[in-house]
């Protein structure tokens, strides 16, 4: 049953059928190769997606769209400007801390590239060339599922069951989502540096600074309210998340005023685009989850991979590298999806921290939204930028390797990972 699932699924994804459906017919065959009642696929679709935590996903998405279109990016790139754009690579720089700023507020990398690509991109594709100023920001639109909040995150939290929260996930991303974009920062200096590009902003002022964050100030306090009042237990997640739209919705049309009631429309239909692509994978792969229980595979794995090792640090090591190669291949959703309850529980019965094991999890497949050949956001910045696939892998493999040696330290120094949110009681 569980093989003959696993068969029509990598047959159909082969045939470039998308991933939600191909795994919708995959848990369908496997269904009927069982013997298994056909009715219980619709029962565990609906009873997948019928969840409350997973509504704060659709209202991230849309309070990430209000604040791009309220013209939430011109005030952060302003105020990263005003902060690091004179140092050598400034542009880059600033596409760093405004990608960071901006996701605290968005939660997903997609979105993040393309508001980069568009209000970043032309300035420097113009100093730094097409390809670099490309991979700049497909690299540093990976800060979005790190930084919290995260539609990531929560996804993963939802299939992880009891053992980890969206708050403690929350906070465990934000100390390696700086050491992330400060190591960003570094390659850009050292790339800018030998290459010889040329300083961009204005010099460092702090009444520039002051004057800048002064006008971007209920902007900045956005994250500090939602992410602030959800670690502090004033409301959930999903509570949060409904906070985060009406936030964005005021901002918009009173604050900044680029926000007009016309544009509510369209940023409602990305939002509920994304949105429905998460929520038909969870129902589709929630069947083929269900095949697998019933043909005990997490039970085989766990005694498979406990002959092999009984280690926790080459457990880790272990599902590290089949994500990675995962990542390059899968949508991360879809890998959450499937993955995560299987290897979760076996994670727990090694004895590992479930919050570190679920942070570097999330962070592995992140990672893997700009490895070919199916990096996401490679084929998004590409597209927004007019640039070469080719062109971008060039000039983006720095960034992976970077990427990939914070993932490193986060396996090796858990506490990079842990200390924040132990010290809020998490």
């Amino acid at each position: 049953m569980t093989a003959t699932a696993i068969i029509a699924f990598f047959a159909l994804a082969l045939l470039a059928m998308p991933l939600a459906f191909a795994l919708g017919l995959a848990a369908f065959g496997g269904i009927i190769a069982g013997d298994v009642e056909w009715h219980v696929l619709p029962q565990r679709m609906m009873h997948a997606v019928n969840s409350f935590p997973l509504l704060a996903i659709p209202c991230f998405m849309l309070a990430g769209e209000l604040m791009v279109e309220g013209g939430i990016m011109e005030k952060l790139v302003a105020l990263a400007n005003s902060v690091v754009g004179r140092v050598r690579g400034g542009l880059g720089h600033v596409t760093v801390v405004s990608a960071a700023s901006l996701s605290a507020i968005s939660g997903t990398a997609v979105a993040d590239a393309t508001a980069l690509a568009s209000t970043l991109g032309p300035s420097l594709a113009k100093y730094y060339g097409n390809g670099f100023g490309a991979a700049v920001v497909a690299a540093a639109a990976n800060l979005g599922p790190i930084i919290p909040p995260s539609a990531a995150m929560i996804v993963y939290a939802y299939m992880a069951g009891p053992s980890v929260s969206v708050g403690a996930l929350f906070m465990a991303g934000f100390v390696p989502g700086l050491v992330m974009a400060a190591a960003m920062m570094l390659l850009i200096w050292a790339i800018a540096r030998k290459r010889g590009y040329p300083h961009t902003g204005e010099r460092f002022s702090v009444v520039n600074v002051l004057v800048q964050l002064k006008r971007s100030f209920l902007i900045v306090l956005m994250p500090i309210v939602v992410v602030g009042g959800i670690v502090g237990g004033a409301f959930t997640a999903t509570e949060g998340s409904a906070i985060a739209v009406v936030y964005a919705l005021l901002v918009g049309l009173f604050v900044t005023r680029q926000l007009k009631l016309s544009d509510l429309p369209n940023a409602m239909f990305r939002a509920a685009i994304t949105t429905g692509v998460v929520a038909i994978l969870i129902a589709f792969a929630s069947a083929v989850t269900f095949l697998l229980s019933i043909d005990l595979v997490p039970q085989k794995l766990t005694a498979f991979l406990q002959l092999v090792t009984r280690d926790p640090l080459v457990f880790i090591w272990i599902v590290m590298a089949v994500l990675m190669f995962v990542g390059m291949f899968l949508e991360s959703n879809a890998a959450y999806i499937m993955l995560v309850p299987l290897l979760a529980p076996i994670a727990e019965l090694y004895g590992i921290d479930p919050l570190h094991f679920g942070f570097v999890f999330i962070l592995n497949l992140v990672i893997g939204m700009l490895t070919p050949p199916v990096g996401v956001l490679l084929f998004v910045v590409s597209s927004a930028r007019q640039v070469p696939l080719n062109s971008l892998l060039v000039n983006v493999w720095p960034f992976i390797v970077c990427q990939f040696a914070v993932l490193v330290l986060c396996i090796v120094f858990p506490p990079i990972v842990t200390w924040l949110p132990r010290q809020l009681g998490y």
